[in-house]
């Protein structure tokens, strides 16, 4: 079983933690522990955009043969 958060978890999280910073109540070592918590969970979800994005394109056959990436464009 997984314990990795969905991107929407991790982007809550991230949420508080800026809140908990921009507060100015934590002392020096609580905020440098909520700001690494930050660092890490702003990678996870940049990881997670790139994936998301990578999904999103689709290759198709050009008129000559060739692959050619597209971008995912919603229908309406």
């Amino acid at each position: 079983m997984s314990n990795k958060k969905t991107f929407e978890e991790s982007l809550a999280e991230l949420e508080k933690i800026a809140s908990k910073l921009e507060g100015g109540d934590l002392g020096l070592d609580e905020a440098i522990k909520e700001f690494e918590k930050g660092i890490k969970l702003s990678k996870e979800c940049s990881e997670k955009l790139d994936e998301a994005e990578k999904k999103i394109n689709i290759l198709v056959q050009g008129e000559n043969g060739e692959l050619e990436e597209e971008n995912f464009v919603a229908e309406e």
